[in-house]
């Protein structure tokens, strides 16, 4: 773990961290907005749209999309992605559309539950959300504890053989899921940074970008 651990420290002195400091602030803003159901369920529809497709592209999609994430009919929506290129256009607009049952409920279930019960709700309530994605949804709006295991930070941990390599296009279960986020969160500890930092850290290191 040393290595890895060598590498980010090393990224923490440099230009960098402020880059990613800048980004934690973004995600932490939300905590002082939960009651805003719209900007949250937008954030909700980023995360859906990004499942197999890129950070980037959900970016683009979302500032272009805006209230139509709200507003839009399920083939209005699926013809907007069309247009913008998303992978799985009608998949997602089922899914965006199907989730806005839940925008009046959303300030409630995020100030009231916390921890696994709370990613436990978006995985069991949100079609569309799995652990990575609802980890990816809370990290954004400012919940810092939870790990967003993708296939850039998997390369990265076997790379310093913290975990045994898994092949691209393979699932991953809830068990692996959650062993992966224990090596995590031992690197968290030792950097004295929360799961949300460390993500942007490691993805850095992977990409050379930091996105949300």
């Amino acid at each position: 773990m040393s290595q890895i651990l060598v590498r980010v420290n090393e990224l923490k002195n440099q230009p960098i961290r402020e880059v990613i400091s800048n980004r934690m602030s973004e995600f932490e803003s939300f905590q002082n907005k939960l009651d805003n159901q719209e900007e949250i369920f937008r954030e909700l529809c980023f995360c859906l749209l990004t499942a197999n497709y890129s950070a980037e592209g959900g970016i683009k999609i979302q500032k272009s999309i805006g209230h139509g994430f709200i507003d839009l009919n399920q083939d209005e929506l699926a013809k907007k992605l069309i247009e913008l290129g998303h992978r799985f256009p009608n998949a997602r607009a089922k899914f965006i559309v199907e989730a806005r049952k839940h925008i009046d409920n959303l300030p409630v279930i995020l100030q009231s539950l916390s921890g696994n019960e709370l990613r436990e709700w978006f995985v069991e309530n949100v079609k569309g959300l799995g652990f990575k994605e609802s980890s990816h949804f809370l990290r954004n709006i400012g919940f810092g504890d939870y790990a967003i295991v993708d296939f850039h930070i998997i390369d990265i941990l076997a790379e310093h053989e913290l975990i045994e390599k898994i092949e691209r296009g393979k699932g991953i279960s809830k068990k692996k899921y959650l062993e992966i986020e224990g090596v995590l969160k031992q690197l968290g500890q030792a950097l004295q940074i929360n799961m949300a930092e460390l993500d942007l850290y490691l993805w850095y290191l992977e990409t050379g970008k930091v996105l949300k």
